[in-house]
C-alpha cells in the first residue's frame, strides 16, 4: 500500500505540475478572448439565475443545476484551501486565487454551453450531458469521453464521497466527540434518503441547502470583518503588494518567492471552483433553458459565489485576524487558521465555522454524486442508476471510518485525468463556442459591435 501511495503522490507532483497550471490558465485567458469578455455578462447571469425560463425544456430549473454545482464546488477547499494558500504563498496567494476566478469563469461558461448544446436524453426521458457528449457529438472522439466518463466515475467515490465523509466524521468527533461510526450511520442515511431519489432530489435539496450554508458562513465572515475594520485597510493592501512583491510583506507572514504565491494562489483557486474540471456542466445539461448560452451564464456565476465572493471574504478574514494578532495566529496552519479566525465572533463563532464545514462537505457528497451517476449512465446506460445509488450511500459509511490517504491521492489523480480531455472538448470546440456566443449573447448588445467585428477578423487565425 505504502507503494503505491508512493507512486500516486509522484504521478500527481507532475499532473498537478507547472504545465498543467499553465495549461488550465492558458485556456482561461484564450477562452475569455473567444468570448468576448464573457466575464462581463456576470451580474446578468446572476440575474438569469433567479428568474425562471417558462420557454424551455430541462429536468430541473437553472437555480437548481446552478445550486447543485455550487454544492459541489464551494467545500472545504474554500475555507481550508484558502488559509493553506495563504500558509504556502503569503497573503498575496489571495490576489492569484481572485484573478484564477475571475478568468476561469469563461472557461465555466464554456463548459455549460457546451454541455446543454451537445445534451441528449437518456432511455428514462431525463437529460444527460457534459465532456463526454460534446467530445463524442461534437469532436466525433468518442474513446475520449469514454476516458472522460471513466475518471468522473472513480473519482467521485474518493473526492466527492469518501473524503468528505471522513472529513465531517473527523470533525465532529474532534468538536462534539461525537463517534465516528454514529456519524456514518446517521449520515449515510441522510445520503440515501436524497440521492435515491434522483437529480429532481438531489435538486432540492441544494436549492434549499447553499442559499443557507454559503449565506451563514458568508455572514460570518462579514462579523469578522467589522469587528476587524481598523485592519480590514491594512489587509487588502497587504494581499496586494504581496501578489508581486512577497518577501516585502511584514507582520510575521510567511516569506514566499513571487513564484510560490501565484502558484499556491493558482493552483489552489483552480482546486476550488472546478473551472476546467469539466464537473459542472454535467448538472448544467440537466438544466431547462432556451439555449445554450442562457445557462452557461447562470452557470459562470457559481464562480463569482465561489471564488469572488467566499474565496475571498475568507482571505480578508485570516490576513486581518493575522494583522490584528498576529501572535495568536503565529505557527497556526489549514483549518486551525481559520478556526481561529472564527474564534474573533464570541461564543457562537467555531461552533458556526464548524456547521459550514459539516454543510460544505456534504453538499459536496450530493453534487458529486450526479456527477459520477451521469457518467456511469454515459457508460453502461440507465441500468447502472440503483446500482450506483446504493454503492454511493454505501462508500459513505465506508469514508466516515477509514483512513483515506491513498483514497485522497488517487482521487487527486483522476481528476486531474478529467482535465485533459475536457480541454481537448472546451479548445477544440472554441468556436462553437464563440459562435454561440455571438449569436445568443453579443448580437443583442450594439455597444460590443465593435469587439465582435474584431473577434470576427481574429476568429480565423485563432482557429488555424
Amino acid at each position: 500500500m505504502e507503494a503505491i501511495n508512493n507512486f500516486v503522490t509522484a504521478a500527481n507532483g507532475i499532473l498537478w505540475g507547472p504545465i498543467m497550471l499553465v495549461l488550465l490558465v492558458g485556456t482561461h485567458i484564450y477562452l475569455s478572448i473567444r468570448t468576448g469578455i464573457i466575464q462581463r455578462k456576470t451580474f446578468t447571469g446572476i440575474k438569469l439565475s433567479v428568474t425562471p425560463d417558462k420557454e424551455a425544456s430541462g429536468d430541473i430549473g437553472g437555480f437548481a443545476a446552478l445550486a447543485t454545482a455550487l454544492a459541489a464546488t464551494i467545500g472545504t477547499g474554500n475555507i481550508v484551501g484558502v488559509a493553506t494558500a495563504i500558509g504556502t504563498g503569503g497573503p498575496g496567494a489571495v490576489f492569484w486565487m481572485w484573478m484564477t476566478g475571475l478568468l476561469g469563469m469563461a472557461t465555466k461558461y464554456s463548459e455549460g454551453l457546451l454541455a446543454v448544446k451537445f445534451r441528449v436524453k437518456a432511455a428514462d426521458g431525463s437529460y444527460i450531458g457534459g465532456p463526454m457528449y460534446a467530445l463524442e457529438r461534437g469532436l466525433g472522439q468518442k474513446w475520449l469521453g469514454v476516458l472522460f466518463a471513466v475518471f468522473t466515475g472513480f473519482a467521485g467515490f474518493g473526492l466527492g464521497n469518501m473524503v468528505q465523509g471522513n472529513s465531517i466524521a473527523e470533525s465532529c468527533l474532534n468538536t462534539f466527540g461525537i463517534p465516528k461510526v454514529a456519524t456514518a450511520a446517521v449520515l449515510t442515511v441522510l445520503t440515501g434518503l436524497v440521492i435515491l431519489g434522483g437529480v429532481k432530489s438531489i435538486s432540492k435539496v441544494c436549492e434549499k441547502l447553499i442559499p443557507i450554508m454559503a449565506g451563514g458562513y458568508i455572514l460570518g465572515c462579514a462579523v469578522i470583518c467589522v469587528i476587524n475594520a481598523p485592519y480590514m485597510g491594512a489587509a487588502l493592501s497587504t494581499i496586494v503588494k504581496g501578489a508581486f512583491n512577497p518577501q516585502a510583506v511584514g507582520g510575521g507572514f510567511v516569506g514566499a518567492t513571487i513564484g510560490a504565491c501565484i502558484r499556491a494562489g493558482v493552483s489552489r483557486g483552480l482546486f476550488t471552483n472546478e473551472s476546467g474540471l469539466g464537473s459542472a456542466p454535467i448538472v448544467d445539461a440537466c438544466a431547462a433553458t432556451r439555449n445554450p448560452a442562457r445557462q452557461a451564464l447562470i452557470s459562470m456565476s457559481g464562480v463569482f459565489w465561489d471564488t469572488i465572493v467566499v474565496c475571498l471574504m475568507t482571505g480578508l478574514v485570516l490576513v486581518s485576524s493575522m494583522i490584528k494578532d498576529p501572535a495568536g495566529m503565529e505557527g497556526l496552519v489549514g483549518a486551525n487558521l481559520t478556526s481561529q479566525a472564527f474564534a474573533t465572533i464570541p461564543v457562537i463563532g467555531p461552533a458556526a465555522l464548524t456547521f459550514g464545514l459539516l454543510t460544505f462537505a456534504w453538499s459536496t457528497i450530493l453534487g458529486w454524486s450526479l456527477y459520477g451517476e451521469k457518467a456511469w449512465v454515459y457508460l453502461v446506460g440507465v441500468k447502472a442508476l440503483k446500482p450506483y445509488r446504493l454503492a454511493w450511500t454505501a462508500v459513505v459509511f465506508v469514508g466516515c471510518v477509514a483512513a483515506l490517504e491513498v483514497v485522497w491521492n488517487v482521487a487527486d489523480m483522476l481528476n486531474a485525468c478529467m482535465i485533459i480531455p475536457n480541454l481537448v472538448a472546451l479548445l477544440g470546440l472554441s468556436g462553437v463556442i464563440a459562435s454561440e456566443t455571438k449569436k445568443y449573447v453579443w448580437d443583442k448588445d450594439a455597444e460590443w459591435g465593435g469587439l465582435m467585428k474584431w473577434m470576427d477578423d481574429v476568429a480565423p487565425q485563432l482557429d488555424k
